[in-house]
């Protein structure tokens, strides 16, 4: 194939040939300046434009053809012209259509005609996909499928994609290497699998013109498997057990089809190869150029999981033949693509306009290049150069127009055609012949500074014609050329390696003949900046911290200012993270969002310098993305991701979690890893599950996120692979058996409908196994004899088979209550808290199960002392004992105790009768600590003790020791031991000092030994802090008050019953009735108590303490004086009180026996305690 031309640099064949800007005031032809594009589209429901701008001098007069004849716009009431303008406004309300055509704007004047190319007008009119009812599509699992999405061409071409509907929302379907859209907006499954049905699949289309989205009707897909296939044609149970995997199938090309296609494209347009294959498994796509391996360059790229190669600008380096092929474990195909590469006229030099002086020459170049070569063509003012007027001093030779000798009849638009069967170039360049003064344009006197060391562009531009003469100097003296001085042809003076010394000011001055005119230029040189420390490229962890320093050396004449670049965009600073000291950056916490590339940039008003460095930070991987499963099986699929960014830090391995159908949303379980250098694995799963996965990277940094999950996805059944545990046969009663077993789990079930098959027989028997079927956890067997031994067998089945079977175990029916009793209970080596047993055994065949344990029922019967109460609650204790000489110890019994015990014999569900009772004694033993121990004050300078009997005597009380010492006095003293016989149960003793304190311990003796201790300390009964606690209780003014009022009270009393009792001769009635209410004894301390008979005090002391009626004995008489006299003379003072003391006979209160638990209390006594 021939190489095309490169644009170059072309030189003028006469140095007189100059391209200049022309100032719009002089006069000039039309040059257009504005038009619409070639493919141009609008909308007729809003007003429709066409633009063409031009400019000359003077103004052009605009005309328009359409499809290459004059287009009246003037009588067209639905058209206008812009006024000074070509740009058509169209308000088509009626009949749009009509104006669907080719235009083509003229711009001329008295010089000349400019044309635009030409344009072609199209109507948008808004896509419409038909309303059509598309049936559903019915496929069986594993074939490939196309759905067809047809969209409205347009114009321009829409951009399609694909819906699903995934209840309640629709989400776009996801495309992997088995499912995948075509160029042609195609959905094509490699595929199809169970998990494709879905209630519909929607194509939808983007039209840019509008930005709107049109939708086609929805399509259902049905994908059928073996149940539903066997539901529809009843298959035999053979044939579906074939059929629960999906069948293979070699490749086969679903887009292009057959084994070769032909593709052409233009230059610099995009070309897209495309090849889509189906088959199962789904098939891989590797390609080929020219027999040799596709070289994967920067301007290609392999989308679509390898089955799309993009190239956005074509080359014919990008011609040849591409191969691509299908490849999996069943087949291999190959299609063949042939890309021719054509090319469009371009440009390699297009023609410029020209300005000449009379007699003056030039030249008109036109050159371009394309697929084939273009053909050129000119035009003048819009006519073929053949058919004009002919010029003696013009030459047409190809690609250019040549003037000799110029005049102002060669002043002109020309028009270069170039064009082949793939498009066409226009451009105009007109020929301007005429004198003018020369002049300087633009700005006079200018300050320019500069940079030491840079390039300095002093502009100068001029127009003239003819071509004025330029000179630059400086101060006005001499010529700057040649060294680092050069002009340039549009008159700007460039100073290479400007120095300090360069300052000054130029002048610069252009002449013809018709006249001259001079500028001068200021400029002024400063000091470059200089970058003294660049910052440097870093590898970091994630979490530390880092400064990017920045040092700079600039002119002191001239502020600088600093700026730090992320990535072309300006770092954001902020207080807390990343912030400037001086021109250093500093980033504390550094993240990943923080890697990139950072470029410290100085400027001023002059120029700016950079200097940039890369910061890295290494962190843990990102998560894998586009996870996809194939081949599957009924333990296995594969599992394949593509890996994430390893942020710097090479992943280590990943780890592959799964979710299954455990009913707990989110708990994700740890599967297995793999070596970081995989990203297809073969998972190992359970028979019919459904499973989720995800997969993390691990790297030394640490663990990715995880992925996002997989597609569900559900493997075949098969017949469990797990025994039933804990399989168990237990009579429930005593001609039966129960036979249980652990369920399997969920996830153990491999298949649905499980259930259980239960396989039994009598041990020892020749018999045959029995079985049943049960989908329960339990089965039973009846009419069974007692406690028989049978061997059992369980093994779990579902749809798809049976599991293997468990070992075979013994289990025994039901047990009946036992008919004997052990015989011969007896007991042997008794001690005060524990005795030996002994019992005959029972026979085996009288326990009617399995023997499970002898059981002693016992309780205490009495005490050995018959005053003391006690709790007969039964008690028992259980002997595992199968020694033909059972004996066994029953411990915690209590000394000085008679007890009663009974023995029988238990099996696993019932006892047996009761043995003959037996009665032993426990000897006496020491006694437990005394009860109720009190330590009181009764005066400042003594402590008063006293305790009540043991709880638990165990024996005969023979006496108390009691120790005591002080524990806070100055002086150390000696343990001191008192003893007391059995009725002594008090002691006193007197303190050596007010703040002496006491540690008291008490204990009771029986004729075994010395009891358990009791231990107690006297409280601070005189310390200060006790002192203001325990106030005087007599002292109270409250107290005292109360006391006097009683007093009164009393004192009344006494005196309304003695004037009645002066009256009657006797107590009244009353007191006659209440004879039963005891006085108040006499405390032995208070010799002067009184006598209280107010019925408040009578039933104060029936409430407070016991009746001295039941301690005394009572007489028959009537009369309450009876029993303190018979007869006895009682005297009294003349006030009617007592004189004395009773003078009757009464018993001593100490003598009586109160059984070691009365307390007598006085009312005295009570006050004083309360002081």
């Amino acid at each position: 194939m021939r190489t095309l031309v490169g644009p170059g640099l072309l030189l003028f064949l006469w140095q007189s040939v100059w391209a200049l800007d022309v100032p719009l005031e002089t006069r000039q032809p039309p040059t257009i300046t504005k038009q619409s594009l070639q493919e141009h589209i609008v909308d007729p429901k809003e007003t429709m434009v066409m633009e063409c701008e031009a400019k000359g001098n003077p103004h052009p007069i605009f005309s328009w053809r359409r499809n290459g004849k004059y287009f009246n716009v003037a009588r067209d009431s639905q058209v206008s012209m812009r006024r000074r303008s070509g740009t058509l406004d169209i308000y088509a309300k009626h009949n749009p259509e009509q104006y669907e055509a080719e235009y083509q704007c003229i711009a001329s004047n008295q010089y000349g005609s400019a044309y635009t190319h030409k344009i072609r007008l199209r109507l948008y009119r808004p896509p419409v996909w038909p309303r059509e009812i598309l049936e559903p599509v019915v496929i069986s699992a594993g074939l490939p499928l196309v759905l067809p999405c047809d969209a409205p061409p347009g114009p321009p071409k829409p951009e399609t994609y694909w819906m699903s509907s995934s209840f309640p929302t629709m989400q776009a379907v996801r495309q992997d290497r088995r499912v995948s859209m075509g160029v042609n907006g195609d959905l094509y499954f490699s595929n199809v699998l169970v998990n494709d049905s879905t209630t519909d699949y929607c194509c939808s289309a983007r039209f840019p013109y509008k930005n709107m989205i049109q939708q086609k009707m929805p399509v259902v897909v049905k994908v059928l498997t073996s149940e539903s296939l066997n539901t529809r044609f009843k298959f035999s149970p053979e044939s579906l057990q074939a059929a629960r995997t999906v069948a293979e199938a070699a490749p086969t090309w679903l887009s292009p089809k057959g084994s070769s296609s032909s593709i052409l494209v233009l230059q610099g347009e995009e070309l897209l190869l495309e090849c889509i294959a189906g088959g199962m498994p789904t098939p891989r796509i590797t390609w080929t150029k020219d027999g040799e391996d596709l070289p994967v360059t920067s301007h290609m790229k392999v989308k679509n999981f390898n089955k799309m190669i993009q190239i956005p600008k074509a080359s014919f380096e990008d011609a040849g033949e591409y191969v691509c092929a299908a490849t999996n474990k069943i087949g291999y195909i190959e299609h063949t693509i042939t890309v021719r590469v054509r090319a469009a006229p371009f440009w390699l030099e297009r023609p410029t306009n020209l300005i000449l002086a009379p007699e003056e020459n030039g030249q008109l170049v036109c050159r371009s290049d394309g697929a084939p070569r273009p053909t050129i063509s000119w035009s003048i003012n819009g006519e073929p150069i053949e058919t004009s007027t002919p010029q003696p001093n013009r030459q047409v030779s190809g690609e250019t127009i040549t003037f000799r000798s110029v005049s102002t009849e060669n002043t002109a638009v020309y028009q270069c055609n170039a064009s082949n069967e793939h498009g066409y170039l226009l451009a105009n360049a007109f020929v301007n012949v005429l004198h003018a003064t020369p002049r300087i344009i633009g700005p006079r006197n200018e300050l320019i500074k500069t940079i030491e060391g840079h390039r300095a562009f002093l502009d100068c531009r001029f127009f003239g014609s003819p071509v004025p003469e330029l000179r630059w100097s400086k101060y006005g003296q001499g010529n700057l050329e040649g060294n680092r001085f050069r002009t340039h042809r549009n008159g700007t003076l460039e100073i290479k390696r400007i120095q300090i010394e360069d300052q000054g000011t130029y002048l610069c001055v252009i002449s013809n003949i018709a006249g001259r005119d001079e500028n001068q230029v200021r400029v002024e040189v400063k000091e470059p900046i200089i970058i003294v420390t660049k910052p440097r490229s870093m590898k970091v962890l994630r979490g530390s911290d880092v400064r990017l320093e920045c040092g700079v050396k600039a002119d002191i004449t001239t502020p600088i200012k600093t700026t730090w670049m992320k990535n072309k965009n300006q770092a954001a600073l902020s207080w807390s993270r990343v912030s400037m000291d001086e021109s250093n950056l500093v980033i504390t916490n550094v993240n990943r969002g923080d890697e990139g590339n950072y470029t410290c940039v100085i400027q001023n008003d002059l120029e700016q310098k950079s200097a940039s460095a890369h910061l890295m930070v290494m962190d843990r991987p990102s998560p894998p993305t586009d996870l996809e499963l194939s081949d599957p099986y009924e333990r296995s699929v594969r599992l394949s991701w593509v890996p994430g960014d390893s942020n710097h830090s090479p992943i280590t391995e990943y780890l592959v979690q799964y979710d299954d159908d455990d009913w707990i949303p989110g708990k994700w379980k740890n599967l297995s890893t793999y070596p970081g250098n995989l990203n297809s694995v073969m998972l190992h799963l359970q028979p019919f599950t459904y499973y989720e996965f995800r997969v993390i990277a691990n790297n030394e940094i640490g663990s990715s996120r995880p992925s996002r999950p997989s597609k569900r996805f559900q493997t075949s059944g098969a017949p469990p692979d797990v025994i039933p545990k804990n399989l168990k046969g237990v009579g429930t009663w005593r001609n039966n058996m129960e036979i249980s077993w652990e369920p399997l789990t969920w996830r153990e079930w491999n298949g649905p409908h499980l259930k259980y098959l239960v396989w039994w027989r009598r041990r020892d028997s020749r018999e045959e196994w029995k079985n049943a079927t049960t989908k329960w956890l339990k089965y039973y067997i009846y009419d069974a004899d007692t406690f028989t031994p049978y061997e059992l067998k369980v093994q779990a089945v579902n749809d798809f088979g049976l599991g293997p079977e468990s070992p075979v175990v013994i289990g025994y029916s039901g047990e009946d209550r036992p008919i004997a009793a052990p015989l011969n209970l007896r007991v042997s080596d008794i001690e005060s808290t524990q005795v030996t047993l002994h019992w005959d055994p029972v026979t085996r065949e009288s326990i009617m199960g399995q023997l499970k344990e002898y059981k002693v029922y016992y309780w205490r019967d009495s005490s050995q002392l018959r005053w003391h109460r006690v709790n007969r609650a039964m008690r028992s204790k259980v002997f595992p004992n199968s020694n033909p000489e059972p004996s066994g110890v029953v411990t915690d019994l209590i000394p000085y105790s008679n007890y009663v015990m009974y023995i029988v014999v238990t099996n696993s569900r019932y006892e047996g009768p009761p043995s003959n009772h037996i009665h032993f004694s426990t000897p006496e033993g020491v006694p437990s600590a005394p009860r109720s121990f009190r330590i009181q004050q009764r005066h400042l300078d003594s402590i008063y003790v006293d305790w009540d009997l043991p709880e638990e005597p165990n024996g005969v009380i023979t006496g108390y020791s009691l120790k005591y010492q002080t524990v806070n006095a100055s002086r150390g003293e000696e343990l001191k031991v008192e003893e007391f016989p059995p009725n002594v149960t008090s002691f006193s003793i007197r303190r050596f000092d007010r703040y002496t304190r006491y540690r008291f311990s008490v204990a009771a003796h029986t004729r075994v030994g010395l009891g358990e201790w009791h231990t107690e300390e006297s409280p601070h009964y005189t310390t200060e802090i006790y002192a203001q606690d325990q106030v005087d209780i007599s002292t109270q003014g409250w107290f005292i008050g109360i006391m006097c009022a009683v007093a009164l009270i009393v004192l009344i009393l006494l005196i309304v019953c003695f004037i009645k009792r002066s009256r009657g001769g006797k107590y009244p009635e009353l007191v006659r009735d209440k004879k039963d209410i005891s006085l108040e004894l006499v405390d032995d301390k208070d010799q002067e108590g009184t006598f209280d008979y107010s019925k408040e005090e009578e039933r104060g002391l029936q409430r407070a303490q016991p009746s001295v009626e039941a301690i005394l004995k009572r007489s028959d008489s009537d009369d309450s004086l009876v029993e303190y006299g018979e007869g006895g003379e009682i005297q009294f003072n003349e006030d009617g009180s007592f004189i004395g003391q009773y003078t009757g006979t009464r018993r001593d209160v100490r003598d009586l026996d109160f059984g070691g638990n009365l307390e007598l209390h006085s009312p005295m006594n009570t006050i004083y305690s309360l002081a």
